[in-house]
């Protein structure tokens, strides 16, 4: 083959991935979902609450006063939707473990926070966090009952609570409080549809480099400052499965491979030119199929392509299965440094698809908790009842924990009580935390299994030292 050849060759495949990655773009809803800068507080500890404070407030606008800038700067050359730019920082109950003395002081750090995230741009900073898995200290249980007043008090800060690990078992008494905690939460804030509930996760095993809201922190292993992207592409997967209707579950998967190895590639490029004008290191891709309301933007839609009539009809869990895993292998041949949650999202609020199988009355509580075992992360956003107690709250709380821990996997339970509120009525939240139907929830009561103390012990398979 002539040097000409090749190189006439080479130039039109280079045309056609531009071509094709425009169409993705333009048709399928592809996006860098979010750019989230990952910063280290731990050099902002002090015995003196001000001057936390200050150093959380400096080091942040030091380092994040660009981010912004560069994300609307690489959407621009690229032509790539890059929707939201976030920071994670580590988990705050750890910065002001030497100068709160109260939930009240852990609140102050939490303006501070809200503060620096208008004044850099950003939509969302996590990391008002804490870590109980085991146990929790006097200063983690401060900040764990600060976080209504703080979510209350804010409107960019986000909050999670790793509550078990496949190693060291679930923290019941840290779950009980929880239960407690989101039902204050949605007090707190129930002029809004309880819309704080919508910046609170928990987690069973929960990852260091997350780039997604609510549970985004900056893990304590990690780097001062890393740039992790997460990009999402559910309505580019749907389009490639229209293609081969009917056909095996070989070209099934293959297809799917294929298309998540196209979008993770995308996201790589985003985060090495961010990486590159911010003079940061480079984390990770997380690459996850997280929906929107848009139409067109759905998971629920991909499970339908692949044959199911809603879902939560029998076969839910499988074509979830498939999908996920399939999602993973195609991402991680794309890029070295996939991490996070990468997988399928499944919050009911934020894709119409899965509002729609609600309504529809194919698509449950309890059949949400069986497709969490395999997708990547849990019940999110789901709207419940405002009169649905603290206990039941908790139990819901220790279900998805108990699947996490077994499985080795990470689960979260992002659930909003609303108050005022019952079944079959609807909430609005906005933007992209969309809108959801208040479903129903098991009325029987938990109160004598949550209200036992310690812990659950970690299974049998967790000892492989």
């Amino acid at each position: 083959m002539s040097l000409l050849k090749r190189k006439v060759e080479k130039l039109m495949i280079n045309m056609f991935e531009v071509n094709e990655t425009n169409k993705m773009i333009e048709q399928e809803n592809l996006d860098v979902r979010t750019i989230t800068l990952g910063i280290s507080l731990l050099d902002c500890t002090d015995s003196d609450l001000k001057e936390v404070n200050r150093k959380i407030y400096e080091k942040i606008t030091g380092l994040a006063k660009d981010l912004v800038a560069t994300g609307e700067k690489i959407q621009h050359k690229y032509g790539i939707p890059i929707i939201n730019k976030r920071i994670s920082v580590t988990p705050i109950s750890i910065i002001g473990s030497g100068a709160c003395k109260s939930p009240e002081d852990y609140v102050t750090i939490a303006e501070t926070l809200d503060k620096v995230a208008h004044e850099v741009g950003v939509n969302f900073i996590g990391g008002y966090s804490a870590l109980v898995s085991k146990g929790m200290t006097t200063y983690d249980e401060y900040l764990i009952r600060s976080i209504p007043e703080a979510l209350a008090k804010t409107e960019r800060v986000c909050s999670s609570v790793n509550l078990g690990s496949t190693k060291t078992g679930l923290n019941m008494d840290a779950v009980r409080l929880m239960g407690q905690i989101v039902k204050e939460t949605a007090q707190h804030t129930k002029e809004n549809d309880s819309l704080g509930c919508a910046k609170l996760v928990v987690f069973c095993n929960a990852p260091d480099d997350n780039p997604f809201m609510a549970g985004a922190f900056h893990g304590v292993t990690e780097a001062d400052a890393v740039i992790n992207v997460g990009v999402s592409g559910p309505g580019v997967v749907k389009t490639a499965l229209e293609k081969v209707r009917g056909e095996s579950f070989e070209v099934l998967c293959e297809t799917i491979k294929k298309t998540a190895f196209k979008i993770t590639r995308v996201g790589q490029l985003v985060a090495k030119e961010a990486s590159k004008e911010l003079g940061i290191p480079f984390g990770i891709i997380d690459l996850s199929l997280a929906p929107t309301p848009a139409v067109g933007d759905s998971v629920a839609d991909i499970l339908k392509e692949i044959g199911l009539e809603h879902p939560g009809a029998p076969g839910t869990t499988a074509a979830l299965a498939l999908l996920n895993d399939q999602v993973k292998k195609g991402g991680v041949m794309a890029s070295s440094y996939v991490g996070g949650l990468s997988g399928a999202f499944i919050p009911v609020s934020e894709d119409q698809g899965m509002i729609d199988a609600v309504i529809a009355g194919a698509l449950t509580l309890e059949k949400l908790e069986a497709m969490t075992c395999v997708c990547s992360v849990g019940l999110d956003m789901i709207a419940i009842p405002g009169d649905t107690t603290p206990a039941t709250i908790s139990g819901i709380i220790a279900d998805e924990m108990a699947i996490g821990m077994v499985n080795q996997k990470t689960t979260a339970v992002r659930v909003i009580p609303v108050i005022g509120k019952g079944v079959g009525e609807t909430v609005e939240f906005g933007g992209l935390l969309g809108y959801a139907p208040v479903m129903p929830v098991n009325r029987f009561a938990c109160d004598d299994f949550v209200n036992r103390t310690g812990r659950i012990p970690a299974p049998i398979h967790s000892f492989k030292n």
